[in-house]
């Protein structure tokens, strides 16, 4: 049983750990000639995951915190598809890119904002530059329902897409008018519909709860329609509020926003519901179904955590191709230009459109595994740490485990010789949980415009 009082306490901002050390860290230090050395110093066995940005949004949706370009004009999109074609041919100068991809995501923005000719013109390029694809690949897209046709699904399908994500966020129309994305529900069962026409092995959901106006009612209302799509996942993210870094957020009422209770109670309704419906948690916003992969990784303690969220596919290089993407390597990070212009411009003088990134230390590597695998399985193997790493877990985090004993006291994790394991109510927490192993959060503490809260 879930003990939520613990939860009021434990709220304060903290990151979500889709990176270690996280995206505050990228700097301009990071020199263009040194991730170019740490590109063509990849190991040519390691497999390739590769995102695409494609940013380009109609209208804004005020909940929104991705990289978005809003546009109606047909023109830009051709623009930045020949970008996008140019970066790959830069990129092939400096990395080999015969080696095997095992993974491809198209994120926004609305990736099928873009026409079924472009998307195919998009699929091909990609294909024309990384032709080994594993033939197990995982090949997805986010999709917009509202931004969805048969021909777009079937050239998705017939280029070997085999997952789709779609955005849903909320039902309740108050709550829609709100954030400005009106989306009925016949709109996501035809996309829904769509999608298993065309053989996508494995459909996934978005909600969001503490938007405007969403009460515990309205959501379980919410949750009552969705599970009705029988989706094979379901993500339910903690809305983060961030105007001063996304001003669409200006835009939302705060005073329409749900108290921290009420999120809460949203958040063990949700859990329960959930549950009740043949679904369980994975990481700490993601629900499946027991026969998904995400399930079975997770109970192996085999599952990864990158800027996609939660993966099966992990020991491969990202590679980050469009306007913003980002990339990881073994001991890095790298980061496109945000602004068009500036992207567009390193293209131009035959460069990579890279701004900036880090190199991990050697005590970021450290941390960054203790970080990744609570966050992605809820547990840490402290004998196969050490063994990893020669060093004593005990002495290297004894700040961290001293940190930590409260939470301990309070049953939210259990901390042995060979191992840490978060509770069922520690596992809500795990972000909080995490950041006692971060290195950079003291630097961040006197900031309250840094993370969204944790609660």
């Amino acid at each position: 049983m879930l003990d939520f009082a613990k939860f009021t306490k434990y709220s304060r901002p903290g990151p979500r750990y889709t990176s270690y050390p996280t995206a505050l860290e990228f700097s301009t230090d990071f020199a263009y000639d040194t991730y170019l050395e740490k590109l063509k110093g990849q190991d040519k066995k390691r497999p390739l995951s590769l995102y695409f940005h494609l940013p380009f949004c109609r209208n804004a949706c005020y909940f929104c915190g991705c990289n978005v370009v809003f546009t109606s004009k047909e023109d830009k999109k051709i623009r930045y598809i020949d970008y996008l074609k140019r970066e790959m041919d830069i990129l092939a100068q400096h990395l080999d890119t015969s080696r095997e991809v095992i993974q491809l995501h198209f994120g926004g923005g609305t990736p099928t904002f873009f026409s079924a000719a472009q998307l195919d013109e998009i699929i091909t390029a990609i294909k024309a530059h990384f032709p080994n694809f594993a033939a197990d690949a995982e090949v997805s897209c986010e999709i917009d329902p509202r931004h969805i046709d048969e021909a777009q699904m079937k050239v998705m399908s017939d280029a070997g897409f085999n997952r789709v994500s779609f955005g849903i966020q909320d039902f309740n129309e108050k709550v829609q008018e709100a954030v400005h994305r009106v989306q009925p529900y016949d709109i996501t069962k035809k996309a829904m519909d769509l999608a298993r026409k065309y053989n996508m092995v494995s459909v996934n959901v978005d909600l969001i709860y503490g938007l405007p106006h969403q009460t515990l009612a309205t959501f379980m209302e919410t949750l009552k329609l969705a599970v009705t799509l029988n989706p094979d996942r379901f993500a339910v993210f903690n809305y983060a509020h961030v105007p001063w870094l996304k001003k669409t957020m200006r835009k939302i009422d705060e005073t329409t926003l749900p108290k921290p209770e009420e999120k809460l109670s949203i958040m063990q309704q949700t859990i329960d519901f959930m549950e009740s419906n043949g679904y369980r948690m994975i990481g700490m916003d993601h629900f499946a179904k027991p026969e998904d992969e995400l399930f079975k990784a997770i109970e192996k303690g085999e599952l990864h955590r990158n800027f996609q969220g939660y993966t099966t596919k992990g020991g491969a290089d990202l590679v980050g191709v469009g306007l913003t993407s980002i990339g990881e390597g073994v001991d890095y990070y790298a980061q496109n230009f945000k602004e068009m212009a500036a992207y567009e411009a390193a293209i131009d003088a035959g460069r990579l459109p890279f701004e900036r990134g880090v190199t991990h230390s050697a005590d970021d590597l450290i941390r960054q595994h203790v970080i990744m695998e609570l966050m992605s399985n809820f547990k840490l193997d402290i004998t196969r740490f050490e063994a990893k790493f020669g060093v004593k877990f005990d002495e290297y985090f004894a700040d961290a485990l001293e940190e930590l004993q409260p939470m301990v006291h309070e049953e939210l994790l259990e901390i042995a010789p060979e191992k840490i394991e978060c509770s069922p109510t520690g596992t809500l927490l795990i972000r909080n949980i995490a950041m006692a192993f971060d290195a950079y959060m003291k630097k961040h503490a006197g900031s309250k415009k840094t993370f969204s809260k944790t609660v």
